[in-house]
């Protein structure tokens, strides 16, 4: 590992100032209110220069020529502005902005405009969805709420704040679906760093693939990928928030970049604290008070062992926009949270108190980017991570509590403890797990042309991890077990462009490969009766290969059909191996990779605009054919209150199904998207075809948006949300045999939840408060294995953002 760095670092620096020199304008392009317009034309007069805003309204063009120029900005329903500049010998980059002012005449044809980085990458022909998050930061949303809104995307989370979550992309879920930070996976940052905590304030976009996933982000990704993109632009800004609300929730977070424009030198840093009580009230089959004779009186109870607390930032320093490098950093990644245990997978009838767990995590890190690196079109990224992680869970309290918070009583009327001596079975535990990580990516591409481009991708991930417990006898932590995973993961990339762009295919292989080994040393007898220690060795070494195709072809302007499949492989993770008694799994080390043929077809209609009008239909028809497919046991009414779960491979099963969305927009005041998800998801058990438990398998999302301008200041605009989530009933027992009598009491009803916020951003667009209610109907709102989440929720957030100081 060491050594990779240092050829890599090697190779960065001999790289420097060998790239030839240009004359640069950037700039961004605004309305009257300071919202910024993506999609805007930016032209050189004289010149074949010229570039589209991004989403956030800024702009770049190299390669200006010395001279006199003239830079042109339009935008459609809006005036023409144009400015005059001087470029001398000695000009390296100039900035110019554009204000724009409403045009009062209206175009009746219908225009279509440029593509954005989101509509280019959604119509490669992945399945695929990018997501904004500039407009959520605003508000009192996290990062997993605002994934939860994105067609074929479901979030079961097991409670409040700070509470497991699984994600699942059309049907499938847990661990088949891989989460990345800026392409590393997100399993090497622990769990104090994660989207339970990371704000959106921190993410520049969203990108959520499902069932098949570019070479670029290789890693063992089954049923799809979410790759979280943190902001890396080079611009000088700072943004502040601080969100308070209900439960004595409490959120903050803070993020900042201050560049040297003659060096080039950059420093940047973001840090978050989360907090919350998670005491909102529950109720249902297993919250009752069991009281003299054994009698249970159900009741609505307040979770008083849920509270939850994260803190973490990241720091970095390097140089940004030079001639060796685009991006180069070094830097330090720590977090730390602290959250306590209600109950174990299920909720039960006596649930827990004074269990909790605690984590940290301190990572360094090394990134680098470069484009056209020693000759034009050859690009390099790498980014690397290396450094400790900890979890701790403490369990030694034996006492049975009941839903009220006060010790249980028996049948007699006596306050009991468990034989055990600690709230989850197994004896009371001081449990420490301590892990070494590393994890590197690594990606070369060569654009041979406009039309050929080639791609090589490699990511190593690596863990080291010693497991003790301090209630243990010394005799027991001295022969303390150790468990390693290396997991290395390769794809070649080919991808096509042609036809004037209408064509675009990409072609990619992947090998896996990854080394297990669990070491426990044991004391045994040689042949004289001696005691001898030995180590009790379990090791596997396994390689595998996939690949895949993703092809899309623009029929007509901005109607595209996308098509793509895979043949792709899933190892078991660190806690399906090896288990984890801060989670309640239990280790499984005979647990055999799953794999699954993916395919989807779909059509993409837009972006079309007709008047003051903007909409955007996407389908997608997807199948899953899966082998040895890993999750919990198929549940049975005998073992559904079980406090402990293992990962095992269920069997083979197919998904089916289909989404859809549509994304409407009026005069960029009034907006409204709509989403639908519906599939089948079976496996065979016991040579029975049977649908997969604890699965919805129908969800519609959808959302309006209305702009008010000029309210109470001019310059100023009042946002109003509405948001609406359907999941329908399932159930999370399997029905055994054709008697189904009874089956009802383990199904989850059909749910409707609806939020509202506002939002007010002040005239100079620095000053945003904005007000939330959650689930305003309180409804009874459950995930996984019937746990209830919160209720009716108030939030209240202020933001403060420079974006140029």
């Amino acid at each position: 590992m060491k050594n990779s760095l240092t050829v890599i670092l090697l190779f960065i620096f001999l790289s420097a100032y060998s790239q030839e020199h240009f004359s640069t304008i950037s700039g961004n392009v605004k309305d009257v209110y300071g919202k910024p317009l993506p999609f805007a034309s930016v032209l050189i007069e004289g010149l074949q220069l010229g570039v589209l805003t991004d989403d956030n309204g800024a702009y770049t063009i190299d390669k200006v020529p010395q001279g006199r120029r003239t830079i042109v900005v339009s935008f459609i329903g809006y005036t023409t502005r144009s400015k005059v500049v001087e470029i001398k010998n000695n000009t390296e980059k100039i900035t110019l902005n554009y204000t724009l002012e409403e045009n009062v005449e209206n175009l009746d044809e219908v225009n279509v405009n440029g593509k954005s980085k989101e509509t280019k990458l959604e119509t490669k022909g992945f399945a695929v969805n990018a997501i904004k998050t500039e407009e959520a930061s605003l508000r009192n949303i996290q990062t997993n709420e605002l994934l939860n809104t994105t067609v074929g995307v479901k979030i079961r989370q097991n409670g409040g704040l700070g509470s497991d979550v699984t994600y699942s992309l059309n049907g499938l879920s847990g661990n088949s679906v891989r989460i990345f930070i800026d392409g590393i996976p997100i399993s090497t940052y622990g769990n104090s760093f994660n989207l339970n905590s990371i704000p959106p304030s921190m993410i520049k976009n969203i990108e959520v693939y499902k069932g098949v996933v570019p070479g670029y982000l290789a890693d063992d990704a089954l049923g799809g990928a979410i790759n979280i993109v943190l902001h890396n632009d080079a611009k000088t800004n700072f943004n502040a928030s601080i969100s308070y609300g209900s439960f004595n929730t409490l959120q903050a977070s803070v993020n900042g970049l201050y560049r040297f424009e003659k060096s080039g030198l950059t420093i940047k840093a973001s840090l978050f604290h989360n907090y919350s009580d998670n005491d909102y009230k529950v109720s249902g089959r297993s919250v009752v008070v069991t009281g003299l004779g054994g009698v249970q009186t159900p009741i609505t109870a307040r979770r008083f062992n849920d509270a939850y607390r994260s803190t973490g930032g990241r720091a970095e320093i390097g140089y940004t926009d030079v001639k060796w490098a685009d991006q180069f950093f070094i830097g330090i990644t720590g977090s730390d949270d602290y959250k306590e245990v209600q109950h174990g997978a299920f909720m039960t009838i006596t649930p827990y108190k004074d269990r909790f767990l605690e984590s940290d995590a301190l990572l360094g890190s090394i990134t680098y980017q470069k484009k056209n690196l020693f000759t034009k079109g050859l690009d390099v990224n790498i980014n690397g991570l290396y450094g400790k992680r900890n979890r701790a869970v403490n369990d030694t309290v034996s006492w049975a509590y009941s839903w009220t918070g006060e010790r249980a009583i028996d049948f007699r009327g006596d306050e009991y403890q468990y034989t055990w001596r600690s709230q989850q079975e197994g004896g009371p535990t001081l449990a420490k797990i301590k892990r070494n990580v590393a994890s590197i990516r690594t990606g070369i591409s060569y654009a041979l042309n406009g039309n050929h481009k080639f791609s090589a991708n490699h990511v190593y991930s690596g863990i080291d991890r010693e497991d003790s417990d301090a209630l243990q006898s010394v005799l027991e932590n001295t022969f303390v077990g150790t468990r390693d995973l290396n997991k290395n993961i390769y794809s070649l990339t080919y991808e096509l462009t042609a036809l004037d762009e209408k064509l675009n295919t990409n072609l990619f292989v992947k090998h896996y490969q990854q080394k297990t080994t669990s070491v426990d040393p044991a004391i045994e007898s040689d042949e004289n009766g001696n005691d001898i220690i030995v180590d009790e060795v379990v090791s596997s070494n396994k390689n595998y290969d996939g690949y895949g195709f993703a092809a899309s072809y623009e029929i007509v302007p901005n109607v595209t059909l996308l098509t793509s499949a895979e043949k792709a492989i899933r190892l078991p993770n660190e806690t399906e191996i090896f288990g984890n008694d801060g989670d309640n799994v239990v280790a499984n080390s005979s647990i055999d990779p799953e794999s699954s043929n993916n395919y989807n077809l779909g059509f993409r209609f837009g972006n079309f605009n007709i008047k003051k009008n903007a909409f955007t239909i996407s389908t997608n028809i997807f199948t899953r054919n899966i082998k040895d497919r890993i999750g919990l046991p198929i549940e049975t009414s005998l073992n559904v209150n079980d406090e402990l779960i293992i990962y095992v491979n269920q069997g083979s099963g197919t998904s089916k199904g289909f989404d859809a969305q549509l994304n409407y927009s009026y005069n960029n005041n009034f907006g409204l998207n709509f989403n639908i998800s519906k599939f089948d998801l079976k496996i065979e058990n016991q040579g029975i075809e049977v649908d997969v438990p604890n699965t919805p398998f129908f969800t519609m999302n959808g959302g309006l948006r209305y702009s008010f301008k000029n309210i109470f200041q001019k310059k100023s605009r009042l946002n109003a949300f509405y948001n609406v989530y359907f999941t329908d009933k399932f159930s999370f027992l399997t029905a055994q045999g054709s008697n189904t009598v009874g089956n009802e009491f383990f199904e989850v009803p059909e749910q409707l939840s609806q939020d509202i916020g506002l939002s007010y951003a002040f005239p100079n667009n620095k000053f945003v408060v904005s007000f939330d209610i959650k689930n305003i109907f309180d409804e009874a709102v459950y995930d996984n294995l019937s746990v209830q989440k919160p209720g009716r929720a108030f939030y209240l957030k202020l933001n403060y953002a420079i974006n140029k100081f």
